[in-house]
């Protein structure tokens, strides 16, 4: 319910968590397909791969839609156009997503505002590697044996 909360994005880069992330395709060169792996790797999130294609990223199987993808979705995390985002937002709330996060560049605040309204935690216009260095930044570590591999400092 909280847009860009630092207390929220802590939450969801440290809760284990299942990212469907919609933009996430094969193709090596757009971002959607390091910071996917970055989230899973380095935060052990479960990434969903949802694009057109529907097609297999980093070994997990893609989907067409957020409506095709099977059990829980905790985060959306939008790799579209901004124009496009609307449709997402509107796709995650009724799949029952916990948050969308939108990221770097992806603004919409009227999508924002019905995803707010719906109860669900809202990101905008950053990326998860970006808060990830910022938390390091601040003495956070970074762990992947550990359940969360992100936690403040002791």
């Amino acid at each position: 319910m909280s847009r860009n909360d630092p207390a929220a994005i802590d939450r969801l880069m440290t809760q284990p968590g299942r990212w469907a992330v919609v933009g996430l395709t094969g193709n090596t060169a757009r971002p959607a397909h390091s910071v996917a792996k970055r989230i899973r790797d380095d935060l052990g999130m479960t990434i969903v791969p949802v694009s057109p294609k529907g097609e297999v990223v980093h070994g997990e199987p893609g989907y067409r839609t957020l409506a095709e993808v099977p059990g829980r979705i905790d985060v959306v995390d939008c790799f579209v156009n901004s124009r496009r985002v609307g449709a997402v937002v509107d796709q995650a709330i009724a799949a029952g997503a916990g948050a969308v996060w939108l990221q770097l560049g992806v603004v919409d605040h009227e999508a924002a505002a019905r995803a707010a309204a719906a109860g669900l935690d809202v990101v905008m216009d950053t990326c998860p590697l970006i808060e990830l260095g910022a938390r390091l930044r601040q003495g956070w570590t970074l762990d992947p044996r550990r359940t969360p591999p992100l936690a403040p400092r002791a």
